[in-house]
């Protein structure tokens, strides 16, 4: 895989290692958007299929991007949205206990907080493992270990959102099937730049914002939701998602029925002219690359990055354990980190800084100058020690 700097419009003079907080545009999908506003300018030119086809598309390309059938998706606003929608809808029979990982992020976890204090669950929560040592090997296994026929659900993101620790999800969704536990997954910060398969993975619903590795616009994202949900109660009752939505004659004449599977919990005016058309775009880029691709070429772009990171006592997780398109970074005894900041700042070096490590984000438009950079300025801050 190529660099494909020259799809995205980043200014020339700095180097964004920062994917993970929100992707920059694409010029095809900038355009999209731009010609998507002068459109809604005359509103004669948008018909009533405009509604739904380009929902319809995402739903399709989204499907092919995790495995799952088009019916099965459903347009979100949020990540918070997507993941209330799945909580909301759990059984409450089948289990005394939810799991979540320590310091997940907080959309999924006040939701599934809220589903035990309102039905009586306990909330467990693993912990990460004191030591740094097969760190990302012992999480999983506490986790395995946590899951048993009390469990109700296990909700996490695939990665972790602040230090890139990869999970196992499909040991972790076949252990879930075992005890008769529901899979929900955040795959927000890893959905369009690791593969995920729903199918194999076994995940009952996947929630994803577009903003971040699916390179699309703010304010719009995708879920998927198994057949497990076909019958459930969405957050909202739009007309836009029964049966009849099509027949604009015929709206009055009300009905019982939503749409076909995942459908009923599509969010209100979905079908918006301006965001969805930028978000089918990316997908279709995302496509056209293969996200296999994307991370293989991160990964192979990181590796003088993350050597000279353990040849000079800095800290990151060990490969088998690792996204290679997002991954925390510890700073050795003694830097100062908010030093290493003010450098990095100084030099248009952008990064996260989450909890006491910097995340370090990389997608097809980083280049080697932005890793060579990156180590030329730990090297100064280490030089200034010494």
């Amino acid at each position: 895989m190529e660099n494909q700097k020259v799809l995205f419009q980043l200014p020339p003079d700095i180097h964004y290692l920062n994917g993970a907080y929100m992707s920059p545009l694409l010029r095809s999908v900038e355009e999209v958007g731009i010609n998507a506003l002068i459109k809604k300018r005359n509103p004669t030119t948008i018909q009533p299929k405009d509604f739904f086809e380009t929902g319809e598309k995402v739903k399709a390309n989204f499907g092919k991007l995790v495995n799952c059938p088009a019916q099965q998706v459903t347009i979100i606003p949020a990540a918070s949205y997507g993941l209330s929608t799945a909580i909301n809808n759990l059984p409450t029979d089948n289990g005394v206990s939810a799991i979540v990982v320590s310091d997940e992020f907080p959309s999924g976890y006040y939701a599934i907080e809220k589903w035990c204090q309102k039905h009586g669950k306990t909330l467990l929560s693993i912990p990460s493992p004191e030591v740094l040592k097969d760190r990302g090997r012992i999480w999983n296994q506490r986790i395995l270990d946590a899951i048993n026929q009390d469990t109700a659900v296990v909700v996490m993101s695939s990665i972790h959102w602040t230090d890139g620790t990869q999970y196992d999800l499909k040991a972790i969704g076949k252990k879930c099937k075992e005890n008769n536990a529901l899979f929900i997954v955040d795959g927000t910060q890893s959905v369009g730049a690791l593969s995920i398969d729903v199918m194999e993975f076994q995940i009952d619903a996947l929630v994803c914002a577009g903003y971040k590795w699916l390179l699309g616009p703010y304010s719009i994202g995708v879920a998927y939701y198994s057949e497990f949900f076909n019958t459930g109660v969405p957050l909202e009752e739009t007309w836009v998602n029964r049966s009849n939505a099509q027949n604009f004659s015929g709206l009055t004449n009300y009905v019982e029925d939503y749409m076909p599977g995942a459908g009923r919990y599509n969010v209100g005016e979905y079908g918006n002219f301006i965001l969805l058309p930028m978000l089918n775009t990316a997908l279709e880029q995302l496509l056209d690359w293969g996200v296999e691709h994307i991370q293989s070429y991160v990964e192979e772009l990181s590796q003088p990055m993350v050597q000279f990171f353990r040849d000079n006592g800095f800290w990151v997780e060990e490969d088998d354990f690792r996204a290679k398109h997002l991954f925390g970074v510890l700073f050795p005894e003694g830097m100062d980190s908010q030093v290493v900041l003010q450098k990095l700042q100084e030099n248009k070096i952008y990064v996260s800084v989450r909890g006491k490590a910097i995340r370090i984000s990389l997608h097809l438009y980083n280049t080697l100058e932005d890793i060579q950079v990156l180590i030329n300025v730990l090297k100064g801050i280490m030089g200034e020690k010494r």
